[in-house]
Parts: structure tokens; sequence; C-alpha cells
């Protein structure tokens, strides 16, 4: 089994984007990715844009050889869209990329009226319809039944958990649990996986109460004490706290938890975290954005602004993880 994680906010985008290769199966699962719309008043930086526009990249460039594509939920840093602002991944540009790969989907349960219309709008762009495979395994990949999306009962729907298993390893893909509630993670366990990439409590957001804070330490304590590899990311790390909860996770358990960032050995690139920062660092011209959007600006000016996180240093770069040299 060979996995690559393709972009979280550690590698500076907001999605939870990976590719597992197991046997002579290809698995690119939740193939989208985000920026912030809005963060304080500010739009992505144009260092942000620079990093989203390289993920966005590597995910098109994995959909060809895809036999498979798994889509977790419907939210619009998980998914291609088809109405796709300008720091997305745009469904007509992917759609033509994965024509002949199996699709293994979120069903109807949990999903708003906002997420069915975005599944029939994404189906009309593909040409099929997206099949509710929740329970439903064949071969390495099986799907679990629809778990909270955070905490149960919550605003934000259902979605779904994935499991690889091959050459005696198993990974579980667990998309936006949040480490909000016991039912995923006990479902994780029961699958004894070996590695696990999850997202893991939006510690930046003011509804997260301390109930729900010590809800998503413990059951992050639960998973480290089964599991050989945890990887946490995606809300947990769109704030510097997330970091210095993770490292506080880390220092407590004899297991490695990384971040996905950790994991792919590449530097962590919080930049959702820092965008206030990079405008500081690196002003912006007024009405860049908006040129940007009609492809009369690009990001090239901003680049070697990133250091370590550019995206030039990643370019043409593909660098999969054998989890067991993890184990």
């Amino acid at each position: 089994m060979l996995v690559e994680i393709l972009g979280t906010e550690s590698l500076g985008v907001r999605g939870l984007s990976c590719v597992v290769e197991a046997g002579d199966r290809k698995i690119v699962i939740d193939p989208g990715v985000a920026l912030g719309y809005q963060r304080r008043g500010l739009l992505p930086h144009p260092a942000q844009v620079a990093v989203g526009e390289a993920v966005r990249r590597r995910i098109l460039g994995e959909l060809p050889g895809a036999t498979d594509v798994v889509i977790s939920h419907f939210h619009g840093d998980h998914i291609p869209l088809p109405d796709a602002n300008p720091y997305q991944l745009s469904a007509r540009r992917a759609a033509p990329l994965c024509r002949g790969a199996r699709f293994w989907t979120k069903g109807r349960a949990g999903l708003s009226t906002t997420m069915l219309r975005r599944k029939e709008a994404l189906e009309g762009v593909l040409g099929r319809a997206l099949p509710d495979t929740e329970g439903e395994s064949d071969g390495p990949p099986a799907c679990s039944p629809p778990m909270p999306h955070g905490e149960p009962r919550g605003k934000l729907g259902m979605v779904m958990l994935t499991r690889i298993e091959d050459g005696g390893v198993t990974f579980v893909h667990a998309s936006d649990i949040q480490l909000l509630n016991r039912e995923a993670v006990e479902w994780i366990l029961a699958w004894r996986p070996d590695i696990v990439l999850a997202g893991g409590p939006p510690l930046y957001h003011p509804a997260l109460s301390a109930r729900r804070r010590r809800m998503a330490w413990s059951n992050a304590q639960r998973l480290a004490q089964e599991v050989a590899v945890l990887i946490l990311d995606h809300h947990l790390l769109r704030s510097r706290e997330g970091l210095s909860w993770l490292r506080r996770l880390a220092a407590q358990t004899n297991h490695r938890i990384l971040c996905a960032a950790d994991f792919m050995q590449r530097p962590r690139c919080l930049l959702e975290a820092r965008r206030e920062e990079l405008y500081a660092r690196m002003p912006v011209p007024a009405g860049w954005h908006e040129d940007y959007a009609q492809g009369e600006a690009d990001t090239e000016a901003y680049r070697d602004g990133l250091g370590d996180c550019s995206p030039s240093r990643a370019e043409g770069e593909r660098r999969l993880r054998d989890p067991q040299n993890c184990l």
C-alpha cells in the first residue's frame, strides 16, 4: 500500500484529499480543495492562492489513473464543484479525467437540501448517477454507514468513512468527524486500522464548547491507544492553537501522532492561520482578487515569499508513503 496526502490545512489549503495505491487499485479520496473565502474580513492571500493552485494540479494529475473515486460528503472542500469559485476545484475540469473510475459516494441520509442539490449538479457534470455506497465493500475499499459530521444531530449532516486494506495494512480515511462523537471512533477501531487520517476538532470556532473540547481530547487519546499512526489535520489546523493541541497530544502518548505535512515529510504550512501575517508581510494591491478571477493577475510574485511552503518546491514531485515504514 502507498499513501499520498494531497491537500490539507497543514499543507496550506482546506481539504482532506489523498490517493491510495492498493494492489491494482488507485483510489482517490475527497478530490476537492478550497481556501477560506473570508477570514477576519480578508480574502485568501495570493500566496495561499498559489499553494491552492498547486494542490488543484496534484488532484487533477491523479484522477486520470484512478480506478476508484471516493466522496465522503458534499462540502465544497471535498469535491470538485460545478459552481467553483476561483479558489476551488472545478468539476468541469475534473469530470473528463475520471470517466472510467468507479465512484463510492455518501448517500442521501443526513444531506441538507443544499448538499442534495450540489450532488445532483455534480452528477450532471459527470454525466452519471452517484451511487449510495454506504456500508458497501469490494476488494480493498469498504465504506461505513453514515457518521456525524462533528457532533451527533448537528447542523452539518453526515459523512462516510473509508477503509482500505492491502498487504496486511489497513488505512482509514475519517473525513470531518472532528473527534466529536464516540460512534465514529468506535467504528474506526472496529476496523482495526494501522493508520488513520482524520479531521480534528475546530478549535478556532467560538461555538466549540469546553465540553466538546474535552470530548475531542478523549476521543483522540482513545484512537492513539489503538492506532499505530494517527494523522490529525483539517479543521484542527486552521489555527495555531490546533498545532499546540496536537503537540500536547503527541507528548502524552507513545504512538506516532502527526499532521499530514509530517506524514508526507513536508514543511508545515498553516497558511489559513497566517492570513493576516501574510497580508502584513506581502501587501496585496486593490483589485487583485477581481483581476485574478478574470485571469488578469497571477500568483508569481508571491511564491518566493512563502519560503519552504512555496509550491515550486513540490512541483513535479510525487512522494507516496508506504505506511509500513511508519509502523
